[in-house]
């Protein structure tokens, strides 16, 4: 088979959600990362919107799975499951015989780690195994062109880490990542809640507070929103009212990390570089850009136009599209070709 007709295959294997696309069919999966395990046969019994409408409602003969945690492989042999379950599903098994895969992974990813995540790939059958850093993809798919010589700051907030980068001239300059994103933003609310009303939620109740009335700037019409758990003194079923403003404080203590880590990045920029970011502000990628008023939020803290990507869920798989193009130039070009197979990347 020759190099053109390789089938290309980008995974987004992000800590929420998995993403995948096909070259030819287009985005093929777009499900939560989250498996359900059968304890006595420890076989899979549910994964992505399957699992996820049992997250929380389980007995001790099922447990459930997130393979990937705070943006990299936590449990390989999950992984490894969740692919094969994946695209035998589809059955798309046979594609994977001399493909091209691209794998979007976090900035902060070991060089073990990416090795890990390529062993997924190759056992899977593929020829050609590329790893390139999430918010690289993120840009791309944002729809900016970052093979020009300017700089231009991205924030990609994703499900399980923040990943930070000044990019220019095809590649990054600088990159910080943090493990505050989606998540911990879940994990925060859920304490609160426990501490000041003596009420225990689930990770999905937490999640639904945050989309419904979370905020990071004062907007009109604020509400409050109804929520459901468990008593922790007496165990008995119980409800709470949780106001805007409320979880708006909650988000802006976990959100100053992040910002504290856009001030080292910028502080670390190149002068010429500086200038660029000056005039082409602030790009924000992830799922947690949808929290309402995250422009205004970093406008007012560093006084850089801030733009939220036109489909910030989406941004890293929409990335990878549009990078298979430079893939398939690099191969005519030979500039993999000698480059041995545990270790491609494009130098």
């Amino acid at each position: 088979m020759d190099k053109e007709e390789r089938t290309f295959i980008s995974l987004d294997l992000g800590t929420s959600n998995i993403l995948a696309y096909v070259s030819g069919q287009g985005l093929v999966y777009d499900q939560p990362s989250l498996m359900a395990y059968d304890n006595n046969t420890n076989k899979i019994i549910a994964m992505g919107d399957d699992a996820y409408d049992m997250l929380g409602k389980t007995h001790d003969h099922i447990r459930i799975v997130t393979p990937l945690v705070d943006g990299v492989i936590a449990d390989m042999d999950a992984a490894k499951d969740l692919l094969r379950h994946l695209f035998s599903r589809l059955k798309m098994m046979n594609i994977w015989k001399n493909s091209i895969v691209l794998l979007a992974c976090p900035s902060g990813v070991t060089e073990l780690e990416r090795q890990a995540l390529k062993l997924v790939a190759k056992e899977m059958g593929a020829s050609l195994v590329i790893v390139e850093e999430e918010v690289k993809m993120s840009a791309l798919g944002a729809g900016i062109n970052i093979e020009l010589p300017q700089g231009i700051l991205v924030v990609d907030i994703g499900g399980g880490t923040t990943d930070i980068a000044l990019i220019s001239t095809g590649d990054i300059v600088i990159s910080r990542s943090v493990k505050i994103a989606g998540k911990a933003f879940d994990s925060e609310i859920t304490k609160y809640i426990r501490s000041e009303y003596n009420l225990a939620i689930g990770k999905r109740t937490a999640e639904v507070v945050k989309k419904t009335v979370g905020s990071l700037v004062k907007y009109p019409n604020e509400r409050s929103i109804q929520i459901y758990g468990r008593d922790i003194i007496s165990g008995l079923p119980k409800e709470a009212r949780i106001s805007s403003e409320e979880v708006r404080n909650i988000l802006l203590t976990a959100f100053s990390k992040i910002t504290d880590l856009i001030i080292e990045v910028l502080e670390n920029t190149p002068p010429e570089l500086a200038g660029d970011v000056m005039r082409n502000g602030i790009m924000v990628c992830g799922g947690g850009a949808l929290i309402r008023n995250i422009d205004k939020y970093f406008e007012g803290i560093f006084q850089l136009k801030t733009r939220v990507a036109p489909d910030p869920l989406n941004c890293v798989i929409d990335g990878t599209r549009a990078f298979e193009k430079v893939i398939r130039k690099r191969l005519e070009d030979g500039l993999y070709d000698h480059i041995k197979e545990d270790t491609y990347k494009y130098l």
